[in-house]
């Protein structure tokens, strides 16, 4: 493989489906459109990316009003063999907590053209929304979450 080529390949930790389910999880009323800025994906792709996550019964959703809300389902196991072992919830919880001090924070402001309602709000929960050790399957995260000790 020559220099240009390597140059050129891009790789990342995370895939996007992981990006946007942790979006949600910060905030199960999130728009898809600010899903969309904050991981730097098209609308469209998010729906997609919605839809997996949902069919693989990983996420679901109803609808409140004109928005859907959606559940994270954190005992679902993760889905690659290699990765057998950790739950959603373990995953997610990882992913939430900032190094130096151990809580969720979420995720910084995006602007946006019009609205009252502001990206960051995470359904005016505070706490984890996780138990300690593994969660049931019945067991969902609506927003708020961040490590297990």
């Amino acid at each position: 493989m020559n220099d240009a080529t390597a140059a050129e390949r891009q790789w990342t930790f995370l895939t996007n489906h992981a990006r946007v389910l942790v979006q949600i999880a910060r905030d199960p009323g999130i728009r898809v459109r600010d899903i969309a800025t904050r991981c730097l994906l098209t609308e469209r792709a998010v729906q997609r990316i919605i839809t997996d996550l949902e069919q693989a019964g990983y996420l679901s959703h109803e609808r409140r009003g004109r928005t859907n809300h959606y559940s994270v389902l954190a005992g679902k196991q993760l889905r690659h063999p290699a990765d057998a072992g950790p739950t959603v919830a373990e995953l997610l919880a990882t992913l939430l907590r900032t190094p130096g001090d151990g809580q969720h924070h979420p995720a910084p402001a995006v602007p946006e053209p019009a609205g009252p309602r502001s990206p960051d709000q995470v359904d005016g929960q505070q706490g984890d929304g996780l138990s300690q050790g593994r969660p049931t399957g019945a067991d969902r995260l609506d927003g708020a979450v961040s490590g297990a000790q």
